[in-house]
């Protein structure tokens, strides 16, 4: 309904009244307004898909940019939820609460991780102004307190104006067994592994099933789709076929890569003749101390070139198989007359990943734990990579070479390896030109703009009551039609992320030099560098002794634009110490949790906490049948987790401690039918080498201890957005091989299981919960 005033006439009866219509007709589209589909991928360097001169074969990709136009200096923010966040409204990401991943949201103006209403979104704009607007896939821009069924949806998708939301709320998620969000529930993916599912063919089923039923309906009406797959985003998991196709093209090396690739990219136009490679180990020590260092491929032993070979492999066959479901979208989209007004846009949201550390991992749950890969370890399952007994991620070195000439990658906003990335729109009704590139310099906020100005619309002084946030972005569509080197629109962006930053104007680029989440602080000693980024591209030659009255001026211009767009305090803490920061929550700190069956599996972010502490779980249960089985209690996956379960009569816990075997397991005797309180009580003692939990874990039968022995524990998550808290069933992945799938409990009762982190007795709770659940 609408604020029009109503012209009609009103009388006691109908039949001398006048109707009008007018105030509640939904407001439509302009005529011949487009359609948009945007399609976002995760951690893409810009030498690392074909059309840009890449290895990885991306034909969908290459499609459309010989129907369209190929940008070679877009920028991103270098990590997702920030620049995911300024595509979503236009505003540069502090503004929209988002300097960081939702995770290290901290309580600063500009930090605190929840999109503001002072920035309204492209979804929010087109629903209203006449678009069916759908998401897909990925979001990563919902804080972790508000993960939870019962919590505020007003961050989730369908709140911030989409109609259709169907993909993962966090960062990242195993593309095997995904954790799904329909609208605004939790559920379960459609089939498994074995009967052919893979995340990327769903997302590409769900997209089509929703222009489908669209156009059904609404032929007339145009929509707004934004596509975010997993890919390439951490675990890379791709069908075997795909990753067959790359068998031996990575062999000869990361540094032969770059040495490859920075030729054919100057040949398409992507870079300036004369660019050259910027060192593969460029870095200060403080960089080299966090990690972020390349292991020179001569240095590496035989098994060691052919794992990292492989894992390059996998993340090139992941690639180019959710291209292939893109292209299923695209070729619907021909059939039925809908892609010559359909704007296309293909793109990644900040550089290739460097978190698979300079070794790469087969578990990268490993690397959010701090613990080291075991060479020997991760060579057992090279015939595995991207199966679904793999968390993968590909190492730093091949990082550095699909972010090819530039310096460094994801997380280093102060260089064009971490914030430059491929960008392809095709449109064949609105852009006359055919396979060519743009060489203006564009930044992830001009995107909204770009999409308004198409569509006929503004973003508004006042919307639902609340004065906005001017757009921070100018729009591209100037160069659709410009000739390739024609200047910019674009004045200034500034950039700032994990404590590192720098800043663009007008050709010139200052650069702090400044390791991500080191620790290091003391920002006012950071070296600037200066770059002249119109002739050097690669940002090759630091010109700061040259010309100190302009770096004096960039410096200053980062200033001004950080407190235009609330940038301070900077944050270069380690991941781990910002991850772990008490937030205020809904549901206000507690030491007891109790979990019913029957319930949607509870996202880690908001699950009793078990890491680095002392821990005791308790679950009431009736064993009805002497055949009774199955899971009581699940948390984690075959990556990381641990589980109560009966099997075979008898009662079981598992520690799967980041997937490595043996197991941890502890059993009981038989169990006949009866009412019994079941647990484990886990005391820490100390801390491993790896600041992992060393302990003693002791399984009850109601009061007895009926197993015990030593155990190690986890003191990172069990997934960066994983499998959740399962009571009655285990969700998606099984923690333990000593089940098979979902294992439901059958022949019994759970009435309830409770997880406590506080210094009470086991006893003492044990007594509790036979009281709380009234067992006799």
């Amino acid at each position: 309904m609408t604020s029009t005033p109503f012209e009609g006439v009103i009388k006691l009866d109908v039949r001398d009244s006048v109707p009008d219509w007018t105030p509640y007709i939904p407001t439509q589209a302009p005529a011949g307004a487009p359609n948009v589909l945007f399609v976002l991928y995760d951690d893409t360097g810009l030498a690392a898909w074909s059309p840009y001169g890449g290895r990885i074969n991306m034909p969908t990709l290459q499609r459309l940019a010989d129907n369209g136009l190929m940008y070679s200096q877009w920028h991103t923010a270098a990590l997702c939820s920030p620049t995911r966040s300024m595509l979503l409204t236009g505003r540069n990401h502090h503004l929209n609460g988002m300097a960081s991943i939702t995770e290290g949201a901290q309580g600063f103006p500009g930090q605190h991780a929840r999109i503001p209403d002072e920035c309204a979104t492209i979804g929010q704009l087109l629903q209203d102004g006449g678009w069916s607007t759908f998401w897909v896939g990925k979001n990563h821009n919902v804080p972790e307190t508000d993960l939870a069924s019962g919590a505020s949806k007003k961050q989730w998708p369908l709140q911030k104006g989409f109609d259709r939301f169907y993909g993962f709320i966090g960062g990242e998620t195993n593309q095997w067994y995904p954790d799904l969000v329909e609208d605004n529930r939790y559920i379960e993916p459609p089939a498994t592994p074995e009967e052919g599912y893979h995340l990327s063919k769903d997302m590409a089923d769900q997209a089509l099933q929703m222009i489908k039923d669209q156009k059904a309906g609404n032929p007339s009406k145009p929509w707004y789709m934004w596509f975010c797959p997993g890919a390439n985003h951490a675990p890379h998991h791709a069908p075997q076929e795909y990753i067959d196709k790359y068998k031996g093209m990575f062999d000869d090396g990361y540094e032969a890569y770059r040495e490859w690739v920075l030729p054919r990219m100057i040949e398409r136009g992507v870079l300036p003749e004369g660019t050259t490679l910027t060192p593969l180990n460029p870095m200060s020590e403080a960089m080299a101390n966090a990690g972020d260092f390349v292991r020179p491929w001569d240095s590496l032993n035989a098994d060691e070139k052919k794992l990292f070979s492989r894992l390059m492999e996998v993340y090139a066959g992941f690639s180019e198989y959710t291209d292939a479901q893109v292209g299923r979208i695209v070729d619907y989209l021909e059939k039925t007359g809908q892609l010559e007004n359909t704007i296309i846009l293909y793109a990644a949201d900040n550089g290739a990943s460097g978190e698979g550390s300079p070794n790469g991992s087969v578990n990268e749950n490993k690397f959010f734990n701090g613990y080291p890969d075991e060479l020997s370890e991760n060579m057992k399952l090279i015939d595995r990579l991207g199966s679904p007994d793999t968390y993968e991620h590909f190492p730093t070195g091949w990082a550095a070479a699909t972010s090819a000439p530039f310096k460094m990658f994801k997380r280093y906003a102060e260089y064009a390896g971490g914030t430059c990335d491929p960008m392809v729109i095709s449109w064949p009704e609105g852009i006359k030109a055919r396979g060519e590139v743009r060489n203006q310099y564009h930044h992830c906020t001009d995107v909204v703009p770009t999409l308004l100005e198409i569509c006929g619309l503004q973003m508004p002084e006042v919307y639902k009551g609340v004065a906005q946030y001017p757009l921070s972005g100018v729009s591209m569509r100037y160069s659709f039609d410009a000739q390739p080197d024609a200047p910019t629109q674009k004045k200034r962006q500034y950039y700032a992320m994990l404590g590192t930053r720098g800043i663009w104007e007008d050709g010139w680029k200052a650069a702090a030099v400044h390791a991500p989440l080191t620790g290091k602080g003391h920002f006012d000693k950071d070296e600037w560098e200066l770059y002249n980024v119109d002739v050097d591209r690669a940002e090759m030659t630091n010109l700061a002794a040259d010309h100190p009255e302009r770096l004096e001026s960039l410096i200053s211009a980062w200033f001004e634009e950080a407190e235009t767009n609330l940038v301070l305090p900077l944050d270069d803490r380690s991941a781990m110490e910002q991850a772990n920061i008490e937030r205020p929550s809904e549901e206000p700190p507690r030491e007891r949790y109790v979990y019913y069956p029957g319930t949607a599996a509870v996202p880690e972010s908001v699950a009793v906490n078990v890491r680095g502490r002392s821990y005791k779980i308790l679950a009431d249960v009736e064993i009805l049948e002497p055949d009774c089985a199955g899971v009581i209690f699940a948390h984690g996956s075959r990556f990381g987790g641990h589980t109560l379960f009966i099997k075979d009569k008898k009662l079981y816990y598992v520690y799967n401690f980041l997937g490595i075997k043996p197991e941890q397991k502890f059993v009981s005797p038989e169990l006949s039918p009866g009412k019994y309180t079941l647990g484990v009580d886990f005391s820490r003692e100390s801390a491993g080498p790896h600041l992992e939990s060393i302990g003693t874990t002791k399984l009850y039968v109601d009061d007895e201890a009926v197993a015990e022995g030593p155990m190690r524990a986890q003191v990172g998550k069990f997934t960066l957005c994983g499998d959740g808290l399962c009571v009655g069933y285990d969700s998606a992945d099984a923690v333990s091989e000593e089940y098979q799938g979902s294992s439901p409990f059958t022949g019994g009762t759970i009435l309830g299981v409770a997880v406590s982190v506080e210094e009470a007795q086991y006893l003492d709770l044990e007594m509790l919960a036979r009281a709380a659940f009234a067992v006799d």
